[in-house]
């Protein structure tokens, strides 16, 4: 969104209409460095972006307007860090005075919920009429992403639990058998990479979702059928850089998923053939792939992008580089608020759940608007004709740095 007169920074290319042109690169250019390379900057606070956690409870005259940055003095670096001080202690207060069921408990049902519809949507399946047939593959459609898109995401952050080891266990259920991907790799690309340093050229930038030898049609529209395929391709050819036992569990897990899936498939659903299973599961888990991958692009990528030694201090750098999408219900269901509605929420405070993103929604709002600071908003419908008229730009040539002013 545009910056209000006033505000500390201007950046190049501001649009009108809340777009600016930070063009992404090819893939390639961005793709994080390996597992224990240390961060270009040295900044462990940018990078253990997932070490934020709730502190203690506060007082009313602790998070009075203006009380940490008073303390703050006039230094700009001190201002900066102040700034999300002062929102951090806001939100330790809702979350301080929120109950387990809404830090963890409806989540939680949610993922429960969907396990519970597995056997209705297996059961439809064997109908021949087409009606319960297509509400079978709607049911495992949306099932399969919830537990593969919410519940990885919600588990490679540690939101599901607040035991650590129980969440090991919970991000190797969801990411490696539900979603067959590699759990070390997946919570260490998104979480320290993409969180750590979001828009940062050649760390967090995205580019891993850009296929620039493909035109913007078959990118947008067909490519993304794929992705059921490509998963677990690129999961294999990332246990490379595990540990063997990492790898065998990986393996042993992704196998024992998608053969469940298709077990259940021929012995409960009915199906005559193995190519007809395996089509089936192709449909079902390409089922909400395009909004897939149209989220995980349109929430960074056409919004401002740093070099790795002149990016802004972390509340600026979510600020600016993070969009909210509006509520959907089939998307809030299946993704969950941290990837839609809630997108900026969720990158200031990663370790929350999405209902905790929803519910401090309100402050974080609210207080980046008082600071004069961005809350980047914008519709699907307007996203999607942003990338189809812009694809070029945005999706295959290289982004031009942010030029800031007075931020740093």
């Amino acid at each position: 969104m545009p910056l209000e007169d006033g505000d500390p920074a201007r950046w190049r290319g501001q649009q009108v209409n809340g777009e600016v042109s930070g063009t992404p690169h090819p893939r390639g250019t961005g793709d994080p460095p390996p597992r224990g390379t240390a961060a270009p900057d040295g900044s462990r606070r940018e990078a253990m972006a997932e070490d934020w956690e709730p502190g203690p409870a506060l007082g009313d005259s602790d998070v009075t307007p203006g009380g940490v940055l008073q303390r703050a003095g006039q230094d700009p670096g001190r201002r900066e860090e102040a700034l999300m001080a002062e929102l951090s202690e806001l939100v330790q207060k809702v979350v301080k005075s929120s109950s387990w069921w809404e830090r963890h408990g409806v989540d939680i049902s949610i993922l429960a919920c969907s396990f519970l519809l597995l056997p209705a949507g297996f059961l439809c399946l064997r109908s021949a009429q087409a009606i319960p047939f297509l509400a079978g593959v709607l049911t495992l459609g949306v099932v399969h992403h919830t537990l593969t898109v919410k519940g990885s995401h919600l588990a490679s952050h540690n939101a599901l639990t607040e035991s650590k080891s129980w969440g090991k266990v919970w991000a190797v259920f969801f990411i490696e058998l539900c979603s067959a991907f590699t759990a070390e790799q997946a919570t260490y690309n998104h979480v320290k990479i993409h969180h750590g340093y979001t828009n940062v050229i050649g760390l967090g930038d995205s580019s891993t979702w850009k296929l620039p030898f493909l035109n913007r049609y078959i990118y947008m529209f067909i490519a993304p059928l794929t992705v059921p395929i490509i998963t677990p391709l690129v999961a294999l050819d990332l246990l490379r850089n595990v540990e063997w036992k990492a790898a065998l569990r990986t393996l042993c897990c992704m196998f024992l998923g998608l053969y469940c899936h298709y077990w259940l498939l021929l012995n409960v659903s009915g199906f005559q053939s193995p190519w007809s299973a395996l089509l089936c599961m192709l449909l079902t888990r390409s089922l909400l792939a395009h909004p897939y991958i149209h989220v995980n692009i349109f929430q960074h990528i056409g919004l401002p992008m740093f070099a790795a030694d002149r990016k802004p201090k972390r509340i600026h750098l979510m600020s600016l580089g993070v969009l909210n999408l509006p509520r959907n219900a089939l998307l809030d269901w299946s993704f969950g608020h941290s990837l839609i509605s809630c997108h900026v929420e969720h990158h200031l405070f990663p370790s929350l759940s999405d209902n905790m993103c929803l519910k401090i929604k309100p402050v974080v709002s609210q207080y980046l608007k008082q600071k004069k600071l961005p809350y980047n908003e914008d519709t699907y419908a307007s996203r999607l004709r942003l990338f189809l008229q812009r694809y070029e730009e945005l999706m295959v040539h290289a982004p031009p740095i942010t030029e800031l002013v007075g931020i740093q």
